[in-house]
């Protein structure tokens, strides 16, 4: 599938993200392609964006499930909000939909990252409520949603976060949430084998919009401190993060299940 191909499957997604920028569009792309190129071009990926409010690809994509079907080489896009008093019925709702034609891979990708440093002491309950429904709610309403549509053999890929194993202070709401994905994970893959497997990416600093305000920290020198304190000297690009991803998805993967793949440029390592 070519991107041309491809871009014309997101136009949907784009009129549901509303405020994603060109160069954000561009990166979501890209990703589409790699995962259309690992599925030999017979997949199709439906997106969901957090409510049409994402600001970049790994925001807009909070949820996208790549699925078998020659017949629909063109992508299509479905949003799916984060209100939790709405979340069953349109999880259920939107995967129903999705696994018409054969669900056969589930990744899951929700995520906020409040950039805003805040203390335990002083995090509002909204806040952690917010964080919490974007990154972990969501996340078991969609999984739960697709587990009954899910095939022998089929895979399920969570993504949570190295701040989900080490803590992340001033951040305890997201790495409480990433740190759930895990155990989350783990629990899934003993319910779900011999059946299904079930895995998580955990990245660490990813080169996306959602981590813009650390990087741009004194005039750039956040990114660059961050940078310093990665083994391979930078960030990630998302599509270092997809790639795993595709990886967990294919047969090399398919005596893996309850792993967590660590995509941090061996930042872990450094406490």
């Amino acid at each position: 599938m070519t991107p041309d191909r491809v871009r014309e499957g997101l136009s949907a997604l784009a009129e549901l993200a509303g405020r994603v920028a060109a160069e954000q569009a561009e990166t979501i792309v890209a990703i589409a392609a790699l995962y259309e190129k690992a599925l030999r071009g017979g997949g199709t990926l439906f997106f969901a964006g957090n409510g049409g409010s994402a600001a970049d690809a790994q925001h807009v994509a909070t949820e996208y499930v790549v699925r078998y079907e020659s017949k629909r080489p063109s992508l299509r896009a479905v949003a799916l909000t984060t209100d939790t008093s709405l979340l069953t019925a349109a999880a259920e709702r939107v995967v129903a939909q999705v696994a018409q034609g054969g669900l056969d891979l589930l990744v899951v990708n929700h995520g906020i990252w409040p950039p805003t440093p805040q203390s335990v002491a002083a995090m509002t309950a909204d806040q952690w409520e917010r964080t919490r429904r974007a990154n972990l709610d969501s996340v078991f309403f969609v999984t739960r949603a697709a587990i009954p549509h899910l095939p022998d053999g089929a895979r399920i890929v969570l993504v949570a976060s190295t701040a989900g194993q080490r803590g992340e202070a001033f951040h305890a709401d997201y790495a409480a949430t990433k740190g759930a994905i895990i155990s989350f994970t783990k629990s899934l893959a003993v319910e779900l084998a011999p059946r299904i497997t079930v895995n998580c990416v955990a990245p660490g600093w990813v080169d996306t919009e959602m981590s813009a305000v650390p990087y741009g920290a004194d005039g750039g020198e956040g990114r660059r401190a961050i940078e310093r304190t990665i083994p391979l000297g930078r960030v990630a690009t998302p599509d270092e993060i997809a790639g795993p991803i595709v990886f967990l998805c294919s047969d090399l993967a398919r005596f893996l299940t309850g792993e967590i793949l660590n995509v941090n440029g061996g930042s872990v390592l450094c406490g």
